[in-house]
């Protein structure tokens, strides 16, 4: 068994944080795998819902639990979170019990009386509100999310705008085509009223198929690193990008890998994993429906206690970068196949591209919540780099009621 490391009475904030707290500062809690999208580097193959998703009554425990525990927040997503029925109710619920919300939308559900209600005193503040646009144009943005996401996106950034809601946040997974778009990006979150949030692209879900087409080259690495080192300061990254330390000075932020430190993950069916990138079986912690609820997943789960355990660093601690990037991004190294204590796959210094022209083997994934069969929403990108094996699939029917509807067998709170 592994035993917890005992805690400095005097450490940096950063050597606090790797031992792991007591509570997550924040956690991200899949609400649904439903969604009326089929984007391509969807790092959780959403489309059906999980018929086992947690009830009402479950998720109103949760957040009873995560209040006890002073969680300070939690980023709600999915799937697309608004097409669950009970939604609102649970945000409201969590706003009335001092939880915070932030929730991830493509906008489909955002209404100007959704907008009003987001931006009035019954929401006190708690909510913040994260639109997903991965691409500065419709052409860009509609490749990887599908046709008309971009305009959906733009509407309810208006409707937000126009209600009066501020600081709304654009959300974007940086990629190969949009790279050069940053500025545009930054033009975009300025015209709403917003702030700009860059994320990393990560090989996992069905980002995994697409990781080799869409992730950034080694050159636009670079400009990433450039351009957030000038704007940093006015763009949110939610730490996603520490792996480009190594090219000098330090981003903004904690600059680590948080898993099971200070973040986790809770899935629809209340599974409880290190990283919201990270959805497999390999790191699955426990399920919060089980004695001792989440509590006792998040402080006494044995991977939770090897994670925050000294790391050695293996290939990369002989490295003069590894005390600047830790290694790098435990999700990319893994989805991509190398080892954990290796380098990323996208170091700047090269040697992820070594690593990656060896012998490897890329794990399966341990689920997949894909549509059955393709709609008018799959991405262009989907429909022009189909892979053979997928083209070859029969379209059969759907073989069950969630294969056919993405909310199959749902039963809303009563009013």
């Amino acid at each position: 068994m592994t035993i917890a490391p005992e805690r400095p009475l005097n450490g940096t904030l950063v050597e606090q944080f790797e031992l792991g707290l007591d509570a997550p500062i924040c956690l991200t809690w899949e609400l649904t795998y439903a969604c009326n999208l089929e984007c391509a580097h969807c790092l959780s193959s959403s489309g059906r819902r999980d018929p086992r998703e947690l009830t009402t009554e479950q998720c109103e425990a949760v957040i009873d639990e995560l209040q006890r525990m002073q969680v300070f927040y939690v980023n709600i997503g999915g799937g697309e979170p608004t097409i669950r029925p009970d939604f609102w109710h649970l945000l409201q619920y969590a706003v009335d019990h001092q939880v915070g919300v932030k929730f991830s939308t493509n906008g489909v559900r955002l209404t100007p009386e959704r907008a009003a209600f987001l931006a009035s005193p019954a929401c006190n503040g708690y909510v913040d509100v994260q639109i997903s646009l991965d691409g500065a144009t419709a052409e860009v943005n509609d490749y990887v999310r599908g046709p008309g996401s971009y305009d959906t996106a733009l509407t309810a950034l208006q409707n937000l705008q126009d209600a009066g809601f501020s600081d709304a946040k654009i959300s974007v997974v940086c990629t190969r085509q949009n790279i050069g778009q940053l500025d545009e990006f930054k033009a975009l979150a300025d015209r709403f009223g917003a702030t700009l949030r860059l994320t990393r692209l990560r090989p996992s879900g069905r980002g995994a198929d697409v990781w080799d087409e869409l992730h950034p080259l080694p050159e636009q690495q670079r400009e990433l690193y450039d351009w957030l080192m000038a704007h940093g300061e006015g763009v949110l990254t939610g730490d996603s990008f520490f792996h480009l330390a190594a090219f000098g000075e330090a981003l903004p932020g904690l600059n680590l890998c948080g898993a099971g430190r200070v973040v986790c993950l809770i899935d629809p069916i209340g599974d409880v994993y290190a990283c919201p990138f990270a959805i497999h079986d390999n790191f699955l912690a426990g399920n919060l429906l089980g004695e001792g609820g989440f509590k006792k997943v998040w402080q006494e789960s044995a991977l939770f206690t090897e994670l925050r355990s000294p790391q050695t660093g293996g290939a990369c601690s002989s490295c003069t970068f590894f005390d600047a990037c830790r290694g790098g991004c435990m999700a990319a190294k893994f989805f991509t196949g190398l080892p954990l204590d290796g380098p990323d796959p996208e170091c700047v210094q090269g040697y992820g591209e070594a690593a990656l022209a060896g012998e490897r083997t890329v794990p399966a994934a341990s689920q997949d919540h894909s549509k059955a069969a393709p709609t008018r929403n799959q991405p262009v990108m989907l429909t022009l780099s189909r892979r053979p094996d997928v083209l070859q699939a029969p379209t059969a029917p759907p073989t069950s009621a969630c294969a056919e509807s993405p909310l199959a067998g749902f039963v809303p709170p009563p009013n």
